[in-house]
């Protein structure tokens, strides 16, 4: 993607130097997948304790090069760890959601949903730990159930 608008970011935090380089361009004609606006090419180099790694990954998106320069697009990315960090992995480690042996039907999805709505009202009533904030409300069963009709 050589001669294409790019967006390089740095970051020397957590005993680690990460930099991220994004490259975009418009959708080839070749591309079949529709309202597709810009490709993109996103490299992470992370060096630690001295051992240097590539990873190489590519994005379609909607957003044309306007509404989503290289800058955008890079930012949007960085966000999605974000959820990632402050959702998921609460999911998976708080709540044991991959070892949950509920498997079948909507359950699954209903379940999820019901994580979903825990993690934000904890979040919502200030805790910022939401295993504490699990530990509390379970010994506070009354302020449970008044933060969840408030």
């Amino acid at each position: 993607m050589e001669g294409h608008p790019c967006c390089q970011a740095h970051d020397d935090s957590k005993g680690r130097r990460v930099t991220r380089t994004i490259k975009v361009a418009a959708v080839p004609d070749w591309i079949d997948f529709p309202g597709a606006a810009q490709v993109a090419q996103l490299r992470r180099t992370v060096t630690l304790r001295g051992k240097k790694t590539v990873e190489v990954v590519y994005l379609i998106t909607s957003a044309d090069h306007i509404a989503a320069p290289p800058s955008t697009l890079a930012s949007w990315v960085q966000g999605h760890w974000g959820i990632e960090n402050k959702l998921h992995w609460v999911r998976d480690v708080t709540f044991g959601e991959d070892l949950s042996q509920v498997r079948t039907g909507q359950t699954p999805r209903i379940m999820a949903t019901c994580r979903n709505v825990a993690v934000s009202l904890l979040r919502i009533a200030g805790w910022g730990n939401i295993a504490a904030g699990l530990r509390h409300y379970t010994r506070q069963p009354d302020q449970a159930l008044a933060l969840a009709l408030t």
